[in-house]
């Protein structure tokens, strides 16, 4: 039952979302003051929303499908790379889809999450977004993915909570005081003697 509830809200806020998604960006500034700064990308999951900061406890809220439940995820990442009119290359093999394409799955922008194969991405799959089918990315409207892309700066934070209670556990990037494997104290070189 709890699921269900959480899926009909979060289907709720994707068709407020998407029936308004015609009308200018600031009739989507919502309050959002979860302590993130400016530029950060919040996605809270059982929302099926992407919140990007504005600051001042504002935010631009945009419905998101969000990863099934073999592939959803959470955490702190970053933006790696953007690009217009991605290609889409199958991960299992086969061909790929040539970007700018109605027909390609990952619609018209994409951000590159990391190093990974994550992505926030459009999509031509309207019907999805406000679900939790993807494989593990977050999809956005075209619409909605080109206007994002035009704000967000490579390396800006993108965190992922299940639910905006858990907001404030990724606030602050872990530090774990360990020194990395490859900074080990130089050898002391010895003297030459003649």
């Amino acid at each position: 039952m709890g699921r269900l509830l959480v899926t009909a809200i979060g289907s709720l806020i994707a068709l407020i979302f998407v029936a308004s998604a015609t009308t200018e960006a600031r009739s989507r500034t919502v309050k959002f003051d979860l302590g993130y700064p400016a530029g950060s990308i919040i996605v809270i999951n059982n929302e099926r929303a992407l919140y990007y900061v504005l600051g001042e406890g504002k935010a631009i809220g945009y419905p998101v499908a969000v990863g099934n439940r073999k592939e959803l995820w959470t955490g702190r990442t970053f933006v790696s790379m953007k690009k217009k009119n991605p290609w889409w290359f199958p991960i299992g093999g086969g061909r790929p889809h040539r970007g700018g394409l109605p027909s390609n799955p990952i619609g018209k922008r994409a951000l590159y999450l990391d190093w990974s194969l994550l992505r926030i991405h459009g999509t031509p799959s309207r019907g999805s977004i406000g679900s939790a089918v993807v494989n593990g990315c977050i999809r956005m409207l075209n619409e909605d993915v080109i206007h994002l892309y035009e704000k967000v700066h490579i390396g800006a934070p993108v965190i992922a909570v299940n639910r905006r209670a858990d907001a404030s556990k990724f606030l602050k990037p872990h530090v774990s005081g360990k020194l990395p494997a490859y900074s080990r104290k130089p050898r002391r070189r010895r003297s030459a003697r003649r």
